[in-house]
């Protein structure tokens, strides 16, 4: 935690080399101890400060100063710095001006020059003052700051980005700095920057505008570029059967190298509660999960690149070749596919358009609390429907799940079930089905088909979450490896279960319960046809697979 700032400001060179050295003398200990020539070499110096997000606990200026006097320098430091102590150094003649500043700037404190010795004249008033101050002080969030508005896609991109990387942050609405002072403060302490929304202030003070994952991504040090050129294995998709895949295999010695689109975790680490995942009694939260899975895998040695993403595979001899989003191409003797699922698109008018704004994909978490005494519409009756649900009855006024089936049996599980229908605040409609979103900038209603009356109606809505199925993401692959007609790759198992080989398959033996139709080439978790779509079996095919991946590695 970085110490409190004690500032000092006096135009005399020699004047506030003595002042500092009287503070450093008792404070030095617990606070910083900093100085300025001038009023505005000081509020320059605040401002850094302030975007730094750096505590400062009291400000003692000289009174006669040129171009900015003592009371003028304190008058602007308190809308930098409202609660931290101010005290003018004044001469004898300067008394009467600094009692008009303790009315007209809530002066704390008034000093005559010279003191001597300070530990009469100066230390007992800094030490009530700075006593004081610290009776009051919260210590300010450390870390990413986020200014934007609610309804802009690029903010709400820049949160699920900083949320999914598991990076702390805090969200300022400037739509509100009207009533919250903070918000005000940072975007006065911004300047011009403040009209290139979003802004993203790091904790070091760096101003990235108009931000994006992809360069924050970079600001934040993120690994996006591989140490090698060649790995053992390069997994693709960092869900929860590529982690297990990667841990294991790490664990055994195997070189591995991970590459995730967006953020390690998968859709389960976007679940806001798991709650019949083994080991956890009292549920999860898939952020959680795979926030503990990430550190394991590094901790055996897994090389994970995110964001990062492939967009290109292929074959050459022993070498199976990956190639990045940025034009690298990298190699390996065996190739895991786990990319799992994304979340299907409501193809109706509206809802493209006002994607982040209003309406979202997947659970929403970043926007839970802004819903807070709102109505949230879910599109949706499988798990993670009812998860999302049960996380914004939370904050929300009212919860709204729309249905298009007869209910809820037979796509979601019992516990879930029983928890929505304990929740009153949860409302469950079946049989219908969203036909138009409504709205300029952002969501402003929804219009609601319901097909057991053959009505419509239109509702005032802010919040659309939808959940209506996933399909795979393969189409990077190409012709690579067996698909079929949804894009789930074709694997061991249901070459087995058709009785054939793959079309190609160059080798003498059967291919492997998780094996492409490609040697060398395996596929787990969602992606896969076949798989079972929980995260515990994710995790069991990833660590599963890692064994045949052996008995390849051993025959080459």
């Amino acid at each position: 935690m970085t110490k409190p700032a004690l500032l000092t400001v006096d135009d005399d060179a020699e004047v506030l080399r003595a002042i500092e050295r009287d503070l450093r003398r008792r404070y030095a200990g617990e606070y910083r101890i900093l100085r300025a020539g001038s009023g505005s070499a000081a509020l320059d110096l605040l401002r850094r400060l302030q975007l730094r997000n750096e505590p400062v606990s009291l400000l003692l200026a000289d009174h006669r100063m040129p171009q900015m006097d003592g009371i003028e320098f304190l008058a602007q430091a308190k809308i930098l710095f409202p609660e931290a102590r101010r005290v003018l150094l004044t001469a004898y003649a300067d008394t009467t001006a600094a009692i008009r500043a303790i009315n007209d700037i809530h002066l704390h404190h008034y000093l005559l020059k010279p003191w001597d010795p300070a530990e009469e004249g100066l230390y007992p008033v800094l030490d009530d003052l700075l006593e004081d101050w610290r009776a009051g002080y919260r210590p300010p969030f450390d870390g990413v700051r986020v200014l934007g508005t609610r309804w802009s896609p690029r903010s709400y991109e820049i949160r699920d980005f900083l949320s999914r990387q598991q990076i702390p942050y805090r969200w300022l609405d400037v739509e509100l700095s009207t009533t919250d002072s903070d918000t005000q403060r940072l975007l006065e302490s911004l300047g011009p920057e403040r009209d290139r929304l979003p802004v993203a202030v790091l904790a070091d003070g760096t101003i990235v505008t108009e931000a994006s994952g992809a360069a924050m991504a970079a600001q934040l040090g993120l690994q996006t570029s591989a140490a090698s050129d060649f790995y053992q294995m390069i997994i693709v998709g960092g869900g929860p059967a590529g982690l297990a895949a990667g841990v294991y295999a790490a664990s055994e010695g195997v070189g591995t190298l991970m590459v995730e689109r967006e953020a390690p975790g998968g859709q389960a680490g976007l679940s806001s509660r798991i709650e019949n995942y083994l080991g956890f009694p009292s549920g999860v939260s898939g952020g959680e999960l795979a926030r503990r899975a990430v550190t394991q895998a590094r901790r055996f040695g897994v090389e994970i690149l995110t964001p990062q993403e492939a967009v290109a595979a292929r074959a050459d001899g022993p070498y199976r070749y990956v190639k990045l989003a940025d034009g690298t191409e990298l190699s390996c003797h065996v190739l895991m596919i786990a990319t799992g699922v994304q979340w299907k698109t409501l193809e109706v008018p509206g809802v493209e358009a006002l994607s982040g704004a209003g309406v979202y994909y997947g659970s929403g978490s970043t926007e839970a609390l802004a819903c807070k005494d709102e109505t949230v519409f879910v599109v949706g009756g499988a798990n993670s429907a009812g998860q999302a649900a049960m996380n914004f009855a939370r904050y929300a006024r009212r919860v709204v799940m729309l249905v298009r089936g007869e209910g809820l049996a037979a796509t979601m599980s019992k516990y879930l079930i029983d928890q929505i229908g304990r929740t009153p605040n949860i409302e469950v409609h079946t049989r219908t089905r969203v036909v138009e979103a409504i709205g300029a900038d952002h969501l402003e209603a929804l219009r609601i088909a319901c097909d057991a009356t053959g009505t419509e109606e239109t509702v005032a809505a802010n919040s659309l979450f939808i959940f209506i199925g996933a399909a795979p993401r393969t189409t990077w692959l190409g012709d690579f490896v067996e698909r079929d007609d949804r894009g789930f790759i074709l694997t061991g198992a249901a070459y087995a279960r058709e009785r054939r080989r793959p079309r190609g398959w160059t080798a003498a033996r059967e291919p492997a319960i998780f094996e492409t139709s490609v040697p060398g080439v395996f596929a787990v978790g969602d992606v896969r046809l076949g798989s079972v779509k929980r995260v515990a079996a994710g995790v069991g095919e990833g660590s599963v697979a890692v064994q045949f991946v052996h008995q390849y590695l051993s025959n080459l």
